[in-house]
């Protein structure tokens, strides 16, 4: 037998199949840069230049919410959410995954979900209208609440989708949860200013008697607390807002569509401040609001001059049409 031939006969005594190509370790070169290139990932895991990441594929049903989720799940819906719904048809997937932590405690869940709320309702609304196979793509982590606290506020901070009221209510309730009511800590911790995020303390603690007079409470931003916050003092003016919030709500719950914010935001301050007057404005170089026999302001006067009057219509400060019309009529019967 020549020597190739016994080289091919020990092969096959040893299971090895002769036409397969050498392993790497036999290959010069080969074997040596592989476990190089092991290593080289090894060291970087090691010395944190690169992170080691958990994404598992699971079923959205076994996912809840984190207790201190900054966003409103319940106010959730497709339109709300359109944008991603479209993203997942066309990509055929979600690619960025939520961030999550086990759950240990419930063996109706595996995992609550710390970032991407939208993101497991869309899943879930997919895999309930014509798309079973989609699943939830999670990155799983190990996480305090105040971490958590701070890794969803940060993912959440630039989105215009979260309304500032959701994240007003997330740092208030997080300020006595983890900073025992500390704001210059808090703020230090999530790196804002005091005074940023005593904008949102402002609107989280605005109260319910007032809140009452707005349909979509979600509307208000930051901007209209500066506006606000000054009618609530002191104690008479506040019981006026709170009178005049409740007025408001009965009218909200007749109209077809809510009033405007900044239509509410009026109505309230004329409250806080009637016009001490009724009847017909004197000639003066400062605004006037005439009101109706019950108190309602009808028209505001902004200057009665030889060129004539200049004056400001306030539909939705609580007065009728009528009375708006015979108020108009005795300004054009005197001028």
């Amino acid at each position: 037998m020549s020597k190739k031939n016994a080289n091919f006969a020990a092969d096959l005594v040893a299971g090895i199949d002769p036409g397969a190509q050498a392993p790497a370790a036999r290959r010069p070169g080969i074997g040596a840069s592989v476990l190089a290139g092991r290593e080289s990932r090894l060291a970087e895991l090691a010395t944190g230049s690169v992170v080691s990441r958990t994404h598992e594929l699971v079923a959205p049903a076994r996912c809840r919410m984190w207790a201190g989720h900054n966003r409103e799940y319940a106010l959730l819906n497709e339109e709300r959410c359109a944008d991603l719904i479209e993203s997942i048809k066309a990509q055929g997937k979600q690619e960025m995954p939520a961030i999550v932590r086990r759950v240990k405690d419930d063996p109706a869940f595996d995992f609550e979900v710390i970032c991407g709320a939208r993101r497991h309702w869309t899943i879930s609304w997919l895999r309930a209208h014509n798309y079973p196979d989609f699943r939830f793509l999670v990155d799983i982590r190990s996480l305090t609440d105040e971490e958590a606290f701070r890794l969803a506020d940060l993912e959440n901070r630039a989105r215009d989708d979260l309304t500032d009221l959701e994240r007003a209510r997330d740092y208030l309730r997080a300020l006595d949860a983890y900073y025992e009511g500390r704001q210059k800590v808090m703020a230090e911790r999530i790196n804002v200013t005091e005074s940023w995020l005593s904008r949102y303390l402002d609107l989280a603690r605005l109260p319910a008697e007032l809140m009452a007079a707005f349909a979509l409470p979600q509307d208000l931003r930051i901007k209209h607390v500066t506006a606000i916050k000054p009618l609530l003092k002191p104690e008479d003016r506040r019981q006026r807002v709170f009178a005049e919030a409740g007025r408001l709500a009965q009218v909200q719950s007749d109209r077809a569509a809510p009033m405007p914010v900044p239509d509410i935001i009026r109505a309230l301050a004329l409250a806080a401040d009637p016009p001490k007057r009724s009847g017909s404005p004197k000639k003066s170089g400062k605004p006037e609001t005439i009101v109706s026999e019950g108190g309602k302001p009808l028209l505001k006067v902004e200057a009665v001059d030889r060129k004539g009057l200049k004056l400001t219509l306030l539909p939705h400060a609580g007065g009728t049409r009528a009375e708006a019309e015979a108020a108009l009529k005795a300004l054009l019967d005197q001028h």
